[in-house]
């Protein structure tokens, strides 16, 4: 029996927040580290595919999925029976210095479903600790200490994974110094035309470089999709001077952009391929997939005592099994479904609306200011839709990739009605500053807009 009910959704039966969340909003701020940012106070007790509960029986149409997290949606029936028949045989032991066999099968599995060659694969928890896995990997085999990450990107939050990291400033503030020897260049073929043309000349030769990192589609950057020749011909200044090229896959993977990996999409291979959040379906998996002659480090170079956890492993098999099994093909066609309700709405809104971008269920909305994506943010939470903002002025949408036509087609009328109210409020803003100005009421600078 389902734990949502037959309710519609969204279905919104109290303010938003509700009396409940924001006791416990209240509460949360009392004992957590006010590093946490929150993006606005949702507080979810229970989920089923697209939907979330949250403390105040609100139903809301998840179209974030955590951080493109929850792949297989909420509580998926197949990953809830695999993980609660592993619960009762083994919950842990450490697969760095024993032979778990759900290790070495996950590992296995990886590695088949790879972009690239033949290769061997580290298990970790998370996203950043994948990055750091492969930061020390190619440094170590290539015997060169410098790497290379674009603006815009984000890597996660530990030192070598934050010094990568390039969205924004406050990521790095009260830190320094980070890790050396990080070069950044804009993400992009100009960042290419600088890589080569100032950094390597100016700063550090190009063999003197281990590894370049880059999102195939940057995640926190602002949901930004490259131009058509730009991996390719990072892949080709990688070849031409040994460095090896890093695919951080862990937001564009796991068949959200309606392919396995991202970097499919233009037949790129790289050398080591980072991966985590959706692959696993909210369990704690991260991965670093490297070509097999690329990991040539030893026993003891690097290990993790939690990485590979059995429960969390038979979720990442059976979140695969999913993903080949449909989920993958569906996110691409949702995604032409949404694109095709979303694209007009840049010439409905040429003031707020810059652009709208994506591959399959990674679409972003770009809009004129950060305050707008907020505005707009807000106003689908009170909808019962939950949206986040990405990079300065981007909203992204990234719903579970079990999302049905029917779901997209709710979900995206009320994102547009929430973009519809923002703009009628800027209007009746304007209007009220006009009429001020008018009778004299504003400073002659505001009269003029200078």
């Amino acid at each position: 029996m389902s734990v949502i009910g037959a309710r519609p959704v969204p279905s919104i039966v109290t303010e938003v927040p509700g009396p409940r969340a924001q006791a416990q909003v209240a509460f949360d701020r009392m004992w957590t580290s006010p590093s946490l940012p929150r993006a606005y106070p949702f507080v979810p007790v229970r989920g089923e595919g697209c939907t979330l509960e949250d403390i105040d029986g609100n139903l809301f149409l998840d179209f974030n999925a955590g951080i493109a997290v929850n792949a297989t949606g909420h509580c998926h029936p197949r990953l809830v029976a695999a993980m609660s028949r592993q619960v009762t045989e083994l919950l842990h032991y450490c697969g760095a210095d024993f032979f778990l066999p759900q290790y070495a099968q996950a590992a296995a599995e990886l590695a088949r479903i790879a972009p690239m060659g033949p290769c061997k694969v580290f298990i970790g928890n998370s996203g950043t600790e994948a990055v750091e896995a492969a930061i020390k990997l190619a440094r170590h085999h290539t015997k060169r200490q410098n790497v290379v990450a674009f603006i815009g990107a984000f890597h996660g939050r530990t030192y070598g994974a934050v010094s990568l990291s390039a969205s924004k400033a406050k990521y790095h503030a009260g830190y320094g110094p980070l890790l050396p020897g990080v070069y950044h260049v804009p993400f992009g073929s100009a960042g290419l035309d600088e890589l080569e043309g100032r950094v390597f000349k100016r700063f550090a030769p190009a063999e003197e470089f281990a590894a370049i990192f880059v999102e195939p589609v940057q995640g926190e950057g602002g949901y930004v999709v490259p131009d058509p020749d730009f991996l390719p011909r990072l892949r080709h200044i990688c070849d031409r001077h040994g460095i090896l090229l890093v695919a951080d896959e862990v937001q564009s993977g796991a068949g959200r952009t309606g392919r396995m990996w991202a970097i499919e999409h233009w037949g790129v291979e790289p050398d080591i391929l980072v991966t985590a959040k959706g692959i696993a379906s909210g369990m704690p998996v991260g991965a670093m997939v490297a070509r097999a002659e690329r990991m040539t480090w030893g026993p003891g170079a690097h290990g993790s005592t939690y990485g590979g956890n059995p429960v969390a492993l038979v979720a990442m098999l059976e979140t695969i099994k999913l993903l080949e099994e449909g989920l993958i093909a569906n996110a691409a066609e949702r995604g032409v479904q949404a694109m095709a309700i979303l694209r007009p709405l840049a010439e409905r809104f040429p003031a707020m609306i810059r652009d709208v971008r994506g591959l399959g269920l990674m679409l972003g909305v770009q809009f004129d200011s950060g305050d707008t994506a907020e505005a707009v943010q807000l106003a689908a939470f009170r909808r019962g839709v939950l949206v986040l903002q990405a990079g300065d002025d981007c909203v992204r949408i990234s719903p579970p990739l079990v999302i049905t036509a029917d779901e997209m087609k709710t979900g995206l009328g009320l994102f547009i009605e929430a973009i519809e109210e923002v703009a009628a409020d800027r209007v009746k803003v304007l209007a009220k500053v006009h009429e001020a100005a008018a009778m004299g009421q504003l400073e002659p600078t505001l009269q003029t807009g200078s």
